[in-house]
């Protein structure tokens, strides 16, 4: 019988041997006492009938709060030490030479060009004789991913070390990364990146001439790019998964490099000469020099033809401090105008596009900043409003959002047809020369 139905007939049959009228607490007590205790033997009765009620493993441990110091300091020692451990597991200098060694010898004739060649059968002797941190890299599912045309089915030697190099410096920098991971979520919180950053300038030679006055402000603007482009919701953290997945550790470890090109640390939004670049550019722009940047003092930047109304609804969105944008704002900005392409940057300016915040951008929303020519560039699903995803979707998304928001490039391509003839004049005119 259901527990339900006992406690119905229990309630409706009357007490025996008194003949007192029981009062309505009473009552209720005695009811939340019958359901007390049917309901434990129901719920009792329901564990005991399940079989793999007790084979379930857990799978959901608390995090210790802030003030069980005690557990807290466990934890993370605990995660020291398994961290440790991950790093031993991993091939050192004198390992991957011995490696290297051994591809060499095994390799198999002929030679494409100069480079080495191995085919499968000695491929797994190397396994063998590599050791066991090599084991996880002599697969049938690596050699097969390495295999491209070779007509005798070998691999590129140089190829498969650089395979097992790439895999140990991800690992080794997972572990690097991991140790400022101080939640031990797999997530890297703004903090704990900057101090990843900071601690990592001293062994970046490229940095060697940055001042360590200027070592926060080199820090804001390396950890800005990872956000910006890694953190599109702002929750305000990383996956330590997603740093590894882009470029731009390996753009920030190149500054390793002592002999980096100017070509490259010019394009390198890291390197010294960029992060000077930038936060001069600020500095030039702060006029009344009070560290924040005013609609009108932002107004010049670039080639200062910004149109007044997407400057308006710049500060109308972004974060501002009484009306002024700071520093870590401002590298918002920047990113994003200097990456159009992007669609983290066509998402940061879509939302001050969107004036009506819709989620989409119509005819209204359009003539607010140009005309209804922008449509037919996009070619858009719906013909009345313009989704993010048509904005990427049409390859013209830097085109579009340089004509509605920078004056210059609205000359630009209201001319783009002028100015075609005029470079081939020019050329012509050097031909006849």
């Amino acid at each position: 019988m259901d527990w339900k139905e006992i406690l119905r007939r229990r309630l409706e049959t009357p007490s025996t041997g008194t003949n007192k009228k029981k009062s309505e607490q009473e009552l209720k007590d005695e009811e939340m006492d019958l359901f007390t205790k049917y309901y434990s033997e129901w719920k009792g009765d329901r564990k005991n009938t399940n079989k793999f009620y007790k084979t379930i493993p857990r799978f959901y441990y608390r995090l210790p709060a802030e003030d069980e110091v005690l557990l807290q300091k466990l934890r993370e020692e605990s995660r020291a030490v398994f961290l440790q451990r991950k790093s031993r597991e991993l091939l050192d200098n004198e390992e991957l030479q011995n490696l290297w060694f051994l591809l060499d010898k095994h390799q198999t004739p002929p030679m494409i060009g100069e480079e080495a060649m191995i085919n499968y059968e000695n491929f797994l002797k190397v396994g063998e004789k590599a050791g066991p941190k090599c084991k996880q890299f002599f697969t049938a599912k690596v050699f097969a991913k390495l295999l491209h045309t070779d007509s005798y089915g070998r691999i590129s030697i140089m190829q498969f070390f650089n395979y097992v190099m790439r895999k140990v410096w991800l690992h080794q920098t997972r572990i690097g990364l991991s140790l400022y991971d101080v939640a031990g979520q797999g997530y890297l919180r703004e903090s704990d990146l900057e101090n990843y950053i900071l601690e990592l300038i001293p062994t970046l030679p490229q940095l060697d001439g940055l001042e360590k006055s200027f070592y926060s402000f080199y820090v804001c603007t390396a950890v800005r790019k990872f956000f910006f482009f890694l953190d599109p919701l702002r929750t305000g953290k990383i996956k330590i998964q997603d740093i590894l997945a882009c470029s731009f550790l390996d753009d920030l470890l190149e500054l390793r490099d002592e002999e980096l090109s100017k070509e490259s640390q010019e394009t390198n939004w890291f390197s010294a000469p960029s992060a000077l670049r930038v936060y001069g550019q600020y500095l030039n722009l702060d006029k009344d020099h009070n560290g924040m940047l005013s609609k009108e003092e932002l107004s010049r930047y670039g080639t200062a033809t910004m149109t007044n109304v997407f400057l308006d609804r710049v500060f109308q969105e972004c974060l501002t401090y009484d009306g002024e944008m700071d520093y870590k704002t401002y590298l918002d900005f920047v990113l994003a105008l200097e990456n159009r392409k992007e669609p983290a940057a066509l998402q940061y300016i879509f939302k001050l596009l969107d004036i009506e915040n819709k989620g989409y951008l119509n005819v209204f929303s359009l003539n607010y900043f140009f005309r209804d020519e922008i449509f037919d560039m996009v070619k858009p699903k719906d013909p009345l409003k313009i989704s993010l995803q048509d904005l990427i979707n049409s390859n013209q998304g830097d085109t579009v959002t340089t004509i509605l928001i920078d004056l210059n490039g609205f000359w630009t391509y209201e001319n783009r047809e002028a100015l075609v003839a005029n470079d081939s004049e020019n050329s012509s005119d050097l031909d006849d020369t």
